[in-house]
């Protein structure tokens, strides 16, 4: 093509400008930033590289004007004129991609100097906007290649050289375009799935945050429940009789104070895990089925009458966590009965053996006479279901004939 720059026509560009429902929906490296970003230094040293770019073979097409015999002066000095604007125009391609290409597509076939910032302004478009809108301007390029040549020649090249070389450069240029938006996509797709990935594994935090919150809460009630409502009835009998022997008095206030003291145990031990911390009172070893017949006993020592029938096929095996979630239920039912059956007879028994499952059964006939209110939140036997339920088993409640209450879990075991 001799010293004749490569022509090529204008590219696609425009955000607002031409097209803008389309741009709103397509795929835009600014609008993904939100709006127009603050330049950085990169995008400086890329637009004064665009810049330089243009105006080079502006300066090169301007001295090829001068060497076309038939080209009238004026025509000339027209063309050079041309070929600065769209040098100056270069600086908009990031705000109008589409217009800017567009309007280089007259203006590279009026301006030979014009052909370097039609390169860029096309570039432009292959990066930022999708490949019908490149097809579109860049198709028309290529078509109006052939008339360009064939009304000012290359004096220095065949038609055919010519036509093919601007041409190659053309889809040169785009494909470089195309590869870059492509690159550019590929980065933010990584980017918005490092987001995401980071904005699931915040979530699976907080839900395994809230679900241990939800076990200490569970453990919290099972445990100070099970204190509280010894200091309740037992304060509440001494209220209702103030005149009874010193030594129910004595033994009372004894099962207050003990249970007080527990309860403020089990309430640091709580705390202690809260904290994460390592104190003696945090690595205190949870209960077992094993620890049921000290419990049984416990609530001997407060004037409970509870029998107790264990009939586990070796003991030792259960695993701690069914243990302990029978030890829970155990404990939960003796103080609902405690709390809504004074005085009556308890019988709590456990059965299973290894492959058939571990049963946990609590039940008391109706109390004999009025029971004094004691307030409850009705979440004790929600709370066991929902530990039955985990552990992988089932629990039943319910009144019976004689206007007893029954609870009633199997745990797997095996």
């Amino acid at each position: 093509m001799g010293d004749r720059p490569a022509h090529s026509p204008p590219a696609f560009a425009g955000r607002r400008w031409l097209f803008p429902s389309a741009v709103v929906h397509e795929f835009d490296p600014d609008a993904a930033r939100g709006g127009r970003p603050r330049r950085t230094a990169r995008d400086w040293i890329v637009d004064f590289s665009c810049f330089f770019l243009a105006v080079g073979i502006a300066l090169a097409g301007a001295e090829t004007v001068h060497d076309e015999p038939d080209l009238p002066r004026a025509m000339a000095v027209f063309d050079q004129a041309l070929g600065a604007l769209a040098c100056a125009a270069v600086w908009l391609r990031r705000r109008w991609p589409v217009g800017l290409a567009v309007a280089m597509v007259p203006v590279g076939f009026l301006s030979n100097s014009a052909g370097g910032a039609g390169l860029v302004a096309l570039f432009t478009l292959a990066v930022h906007r999708p490949m019908r809108y490149v097809a579109w301007v860049g198709g028309a390029c290529l078509a109006l290649l052939p008339l360009f040549f064939r009304w000012r020649p290359d004096p220095d090249a065949s038609y055919q050289v010519v036509v093919a070389l601007t041409g190659l450069l053309t889809v040169a240029t785009i494909g470089w375009g195309l590869f870059a938006r492509s690159k550019r996509q590929l980065l933010l797709s990584l980017r918005d799935r490092t987001r995401r990935a980071e904005t699931e594994a915040r979530l699976r935090a907080e839900q395994a945050q809230r679900l241990a919150r939800e076990a200490i809460a569970r453990e919290m009630h099972d445990v100070l429940a099970h204190r509280l409502t010894l200091l309740s009835v037992h304060a509440g009998a001494l209220e209702f009789r103030p005149d009874a022997p010193r030594e129910e008095v004595a033994r009372a206030a004894g099962v207050i104070r003990e249970s007080a003291h527990e309860a403020l145990q089990d309430l640091r031990e709580i705390i202690g895990v809260l904290r994460a911390s390592e104190s003696e009172d945090a690595g205190r070893p949870q209960p077992t089925l094993g620890a049921l017949d000290a419990l049984v006993a416990e609530s001997r020592a407060a004037g409970m009458k509870v029998v107790l029938d264990s009939r586990v096929t070796d003991p030792d095996t259960v695993p701690a966590s069914i243990g302990r979630t029978a030890y829970r239920i155990a404990q939960e039912t003796l103080t609902n009965a405690r709390k809504h059956a004074p005085g009556t007879e308890v019988t709590v028994a456990v059965t299973g053996a290894p492959g058939e499952g571990l049963t946990v059964s609590v039940g008391n006939p109706a109390p004999a006479g009025e029971v004094p209110s004691v307030p409850g939140s009705g979440q004790g036997l929600i709370g066991l279901t929902e530990r039955a339920t985990l552990a992988g088993g089932r629990l039943e409640h319910g009144p019976r004939e004689d206007g007893g209450f029954t609870v009633r879990a199997w745990l797997p075991w095996g």
